[in-house]
């Protein structure tokens, strides 16, 4: 019997931690629940999830401070991260994203996307299937069926989401792609999506790289290329 991949759910409203463990059980998936953000990190620490649904508005800790201390955190630093905003907390969005999230719904929000967004993101860690799919551009390796980057063989510790970023880019060395490209082509997104999400990622994806980001460029009013000089 395959292994069923571990949720943490966080969020300190019954009904809707109820509401989503149902659904997710019914998806396939093992459900941990935390109600504050203190027990969200430590489940995550001990239950290593395979990603945590994430809800800003918690108390004692909350979801932002969450999202921050597990990243820093090497043995969690890698766990996707789904954050549940409000409609009107723009900003809260965007320093989630900032902070290190991998994607964000909005509340209310319908279980069936949840499980999809759930999907994608951890479609986008799992190893790739094709054997050649290493790129070796410079100092740079990017080596697919690992989900391993690394600059002077050092490596470089990404999410699932930046990894598939900086390879897509790469595949596409030369081309320009727009932010909506990347938004269907990544994120899977077919609906009008804030093009900050992409901005965000490809920010904190070129401080992970240091060096190694001279090969991300921006076109201007336009979106990215990967140059491989």
């Amino acid at each position: 019997m395959a292994v069923r991949p571990r949720i943490l759910v966080v969020d300190d409203e019954p009904e809707a931690v109820e509401l989503v463990q149902f659904n997710l059980d019914q998806a396939g998936f093992n459900v941990l629940t935390a109600a504050d953000g203190a027990e969200a990190i430590r489940k995550a620490r001990s239950g290593m999830p395979n990603l945590i649904v994430l809800d800003l508005m918690l108390p004692e800790i909350d979801g932002l401070e969450v999202c921050k201390l597990l990243r820093r955190d090497p043995a969690t630093a890698a766990i996707p991260i789904i954050m549940l905003t409000a409609k009107a907390a723009e900003i809260d969005r965007v320093l989630g994203l900032e902070l290190g999230a991998d994607d964000y719904i909005t509340k209310p929000f319908s279980p069936r996307e949840l499980v999809l967004r759930i999907r994608k993101i951890l479609q986008r860690g799992a190893p790739a299937e094709e054997s050649g799919s290493v790129l070796t551009l410079g100092d740079l390796l990017i080596d697919e069926p690992r989900h391993l980057v690394s600059w002077k063989g050092k490596a470089i510790e990404l999410t699932a989401t930046e990894f598939k970023l900086l390879a897509v880019l790469a595949q596409r060395r030369g081309r320009v792609q727009s932010r909506d490209q990347l938004l269907r082509d990544v994120w899977e997104y077919n609906s009008l999506v804030d093009s900050r999400t992409v901005d965000t990622h490809m920010r904190r994806l070129r401080e992970k790289l240091g060096p190694a980001a001279k090969h991300l460029n921006t076109i201007r009013g336009v979106g990215y290329r990967f140059a491989e000089n």
